[in-house]
């Protein structure tokens, strides 16, 4: 993973790893491909997130399908310290019948569902870095989550990923960022290119 040491750029307090311009990603999230195998092993939520799930837990309940667990006691691990989620406080949604508990058995996320069922946002009562995923902010840092991408059976081979993260995940970016931080890093993004192609540069005499 990466450390904020690192890297020198930094745009809306995050500092940005490279390796985002660079990091081969498939060209779009297809669930009907890979039944949103990315969403298996749960995610870390803010504690502010998982209050309001559990907030309008009837209407998340009335939204699931039957391979899901349906208790709202068992949706969420006890809460840890972590100073990279906005609260300081992580909360991990748990595994039931081998995926998170909120992905349906059609590898569909039911908190997405539900927003775009209602005409809204569709990211509105999605977790932070379930929404940003291949993206993580770790350390302060804004890079890519290679510990849970290599996990992946389909979004990691070669083969699928003609694209690149920062390609790939505009959406994504701009939810982390805002539209002028987007600005700032696709910028970013040609100086720091140009100034790899400069020192490949050979020198002759």
């Amino acid at each position: 993973m990466a450390e904020e040491k690192k890297f020198e750029k930094k745009i809306k307090g995050l500092y940005i790893d490279p390796l985002i311009f660079t990091h081969k990603f498939v060209k779009g999230c297809d669930a009907c491909i890979c039944t949103g195998e990315c969403c298996y092993y749960g995610v870390y939520t803010d504690k502010y997130e998982a209050d309001k799930i559990l907030a309008m837990k009837d209407k998340v309940i009335a939204a699931m399908d039957d391979s899901q667990i349906k208790d709202p006691d068992k949706w969420f691990e006890p809460p840890e310290k972590d100073e990279d989620f906005e609260s300081g406080i992580a909360v991990g949604t748990q595994v039931y019948n081998g995926k998170c508990v909120f992905l349906d058995k059609i590898g569909y996320c039911t908190l997405q569902k539900m927003a775009m069922k209602e005409g809204i946002y569709k990211w509105e009562y999605k977790p932070f870095y379930c929404i940003i995923f291949p993206l993580v902010v770790y350390e302060g840092a804004l890079t890519i989550d290679d510990d849970h991408l290599n996990r992946l059976h389909y979004c990691n081979k070669p083969e699928n990923q003609p694209s690149t993260v920062f390609e790939t995940c505009k959406d994504e970016i701009i939810h982390i960022l805002g539209e002028d931080g987007y600005k700032e890093l696709a910028e970013y993004r040609e100086e720091y290119f140009k100034k790899q192609n400069e020192g490949k540069v050979e020198i002759k005499g």
